[in-house]
């Protein structure tokens, strides 16, 4: 597939506000084309990033620590693939290491590399714990997200106020009750919590 040009992506904006109703050529909205593009390559840059790059660099020098390692509360911003509208949420990341960690940053590194894509959340969960555990081989992956779609609050059925809750559990975490356990309850169990 062949990439379009700058200026055929800003004509595709013109023709969708034409489109909608408005004019293009009004002061309002005469750069709008250019900075609907410049958007657009902040919103999906993740594209242009390999989330397997940034677990490759670890520390052998643990000491021991088998027990998790759990980043929680990463904000991240997506957007539908359905109706190209925001997804805002946040998303925990748990891994129990063998023999390397990796540096905490790179978790939220990775989460935001899959969400700077058009998403549906249940396909970016899965690839944010197949990427983890495919690099750092631990004994366990557990992602879990939780995101409120504008899709379904601003349009559709109007229904504001509702997140979205999944979950992708790998190995130890999948297989061993206690230890899933014990990750939703450090991350503060959204899979079973009632916040009204």
């Amino acid at each position: 597939m062949t990439r379009p040009t700058r200026e055929e992506a800003e004509h595709a904006v013109h023709t969708l506000l034409r489109w909608a109703g408005d004019n293009p050529e009004r002061e309002g909205l005469r750069d709008t084309p250019a900075r609907v593009a410049r958007a657009f390559e902040d919103w999906f840059s993740g594209y242009g990033q390999d989330p397997e790059e940034y677990l490759t660099r670890t520390f052998e020098e643990i000491e021991g620590y088998d027990d998790m390692v759990i980043l929680r509360d990463i904000r991240f911003e997506s957007h539908c693939e359905h109706h190209l509208a925001p997804i805002i949420g946040r998303a925990h990341v748990g891994y129990l290491p063998t023999h390397r960690v990796v540096g905490i940053s790179k978790l939220a590194r990775v989460v935001e590399a899959f969400a700077r894509r058009l998403q549906v959340q249940e396909k970016m969960c899965a690839q944010i714990a197949n990427c983890i555990q495919k690099v750092l081989e631990p004994k366990g992956v557990a992602v879990v997200i939780e995101a409120a779609h504008q899709c379904m609050t601003t349009r559709g059925v109007h229904k504001a106020g509702v997140t979205m809750v999944t979950s992708s559990m790998i190995g130890a975490f999948r297989e061993d009750s206690d230890t899933r356990r014990e990750f939703l309850n450090i991350i503060g169990n959204p899979v079973t919590r009632d916040d009204r």
